[in-house]
């Protein structure tokens, strides 16, 4: 479902953003360039890819001298996306963070992981991993003038893309993510 407001925000609608933002539930909300995007948690199925994925990068981003972070604000107040993971060159004190060496995004039903690409790449953010668990796919992408395209080899990682997504172990109901 999609619900748009337009025009000063309603009363009733901005108790209940405060409301999020005082219990936490809000961690998942995003500004899309002063739209607010309000996104419920994810199915325990999307928790569960999203550890396999932690376990799994995790020896490969300390290689890389990269640091591991959960959701995040990447961007900036008023235009921001919140991936699922990310990886960032360095340790970083801000509530928002400019760029990623690389985001992954776990997608879950009717959320909008494909449409923050183009976002991802005005921030300058090297590659892209998205998982869909309804079709078992891994598709990685890396920045190539501007835009995304597929990768074999993740050059931030250092890693096939295939032996990553074969050590997945892909939920026995993958619809339900």
């Amino acid at each position: 479902m999609r619900t748009v407001v337009l025009g000063p925000v309603p009363r009733p609608l901005a108790e209940e953003i405060e409301r999020r933002r005082a219990t936490g539930a809000d961690l998942y909300d995003e500004i899309w360039e002063g739209e607010y995007h309000m996104a419920p948690a994810p199915h325990p199925i999307h928790g569960r890819l999203d550890s396999q994925l932690t376990v799994l990068l995790w020896p490969l981003a300390e290689q890389a001298g990269l640091v591991m972070t959960s959701p995040f604000n990447l961007g900036e107040p008023d235009d921001y996306r919140v991936p699922d993971r990310g990886l960032l060159r360095g340790a970083v004190d801000e509530t928002w963070v400019p760029t990623a060496a690389l985001v992954i995004e776990v997608v879950s039903p009717d959320d909008e992981s494909w449409e923050k690409l183009d976002f991802y790449a005005r921030r300058g953010v090297e590659e892209v991993v998205v998982v869909d668990p309804s079709v078992r796919s891994v598709a990685w992408m890396a920045l190539v003038g501007g835009a995304y395209q597929p990768v074999d080899h993740s050059a931030v990682l250092a890693v096939d893309v295939d032996e990553v997504a074969r050590r997945i172990e892909w939920p026995s109901n993958p619809g339900r993510s």
